[in-house]
């Protein structure tokens, strides 16, 4: 009767320990941050004001820093395995930029393909497009911000 009890606890053992390995192996995806679909974006309008943009898709988190020229809602995607660094597969950025009296100018998403900004998708009323530096810089340096630096006060 011990034999048999040791041998399967031995089992239950060995099959707990398979279980946590492929656990452990297995891949999560986490999403952080928002941004609004294309159908939420088509009801964006040319020349529609802040409040209208608030009452349609919402606030983001992050706007125009210098000036206030613009609201940017940024979402990415990473890919969590095991004990390894978190690894960033995608990433968006949707700026909608107003003009200086407040209505909107353009909706642009932009994408992060191999390193380099990619515009997406663009709606444009003027050819010159303001505001891509700024963005450049949010898709460069975003993923490198680590729990390290948040949680340091």
């Amino acid at each position: 009767m011990g034999f048999n009890s040791a041998k399967r606890g031995l089992r239950v053992a060995l099959v707990g320990l398979v279980l946590v390995v492929v656990t452990a192996c297995t891949t999560l995806y986490r999403n952080h941050g928002y941004v609004p679909t294309d159908e939420e974006l088509a009801a964006v309008s040319i020349g529609d004001t802040r409040d209208q943009v608030d009452a349609k898709i919402g606030r983001p988190t992050t706007s125009g820093l210098l000036n206030d020229v613009g609201w940017f809602y940024v979402q990415s995607r990473f890919s969590y395995r095991g004990a390894f660094e978190p690894k960033e597969i995608d990433r968006q950025v949707v700026a909608v930029t107003f003009t200086e009296s407040g209505t909107v100018a353009n909706v642009e998403r932009f994408g992060l393909e191999r390193g380099k900004v990619v515009p997406l998708s663009r709606r444009v009323t003027e050819s010159n497009i303001k505001g891509i530096g700024f963005i450049s810089q949010l898709l460069g340096s975003f993923g490198r911000i680590g729990p390290g630096i948040i949680g340091a006060q």
